[in-house]
């Protein structure tokens, strides 16, 4: 299982293409603005993407982290949100300065390829018939893309309320919560008191995902 370990190179790639630029930063909660002509690359923190149901419920688009475009020029989906998730810091670009620098298209050629591979994971969850099953492969899938291992299991570094998790997998906050916690008396996952959670048996969670 591949561990998200940061993209320090490719933060310095950045940071050496576009010194003059100023970062903007966008607190844990904020909506981030977009605009048709622009590209927000995140530069730190975890951002998430959601459209809204013809019943106002959110559905969960994708979460992106380091390195991974953000842009209105990405999709086809009306209305089409962008919230923080963490603290997150962004960079602002435009399409031309992006495609003068081949470096920085062919990292953001990998970053499309890996919100790709996420999108289909959500959508092979989205088709499981167990509501179990949807939330094992989903902390899975969370585990893949932003986990750390630790002594205590593997961290997911981004922290979800239940109805973020009930809104991400199709299902009510309240069987979420019940789940979470047959997970828990499994020990299958524990819950730390900053809300972050380890995966402690890493290859039974794997085994409800799809990928």
């Amino acid at each position: 299982m591949a561990i998200h370990e940061g993209h320090q190179d490719s933060r310095l790639l950045l940071e050496e293409l576009y010194r003059e630029k100023t970062l903007r930063c966008f607190k844990a909660g904020q909506m981030i603005p977009l605009r048709n002509q622009d590209v927000w690359i995140i530069y730190r923190g975890i951002a998430q993407v959601i459209t809204l149901q013809p019943s106002g419920d959110e559905a969960l688009l994708g979460l992106l982290g380091p390195l991974m475009p953000l842009s209105k020029t990405l999709t086809l989906l009306d209305p089409y949100q962008a919230v923080a998730l963490t603290n997150v810091d962004l960079l602002r670009l435009t399409m031309e300065e992006i495609e003068r620098s081949p470096q920085l298209l062919k990292e953001l050629n990998m970053q499309m390829t890996r919100r790709l591979r996420q999108t289909e994971a959500l959508l092979a969850l989205a088709g499981k018939r167990l509501v179990i099953e949807r939330l094992q492969g989903f902390l899975y899938l969370l585990a893949h893309e932003f986990g750390q291992q630790t002594p205590e299991g593997v961290r997911i570094d981004v922290r979800l309320t239940h109805q973020q998790f009930a809104n991400a997998i199709g299902t009510t906050r309240v069987t979420v919560t019940r789940f979470l916690g047959e997970l828990r008396e499994q020990g299958l996952i524990e819950v730390s008191a900053d809300r972050r959670i380890y995966l402690r048996e890493v290859r039974q969670l794997a085994a409800a995902s799809c990928f």
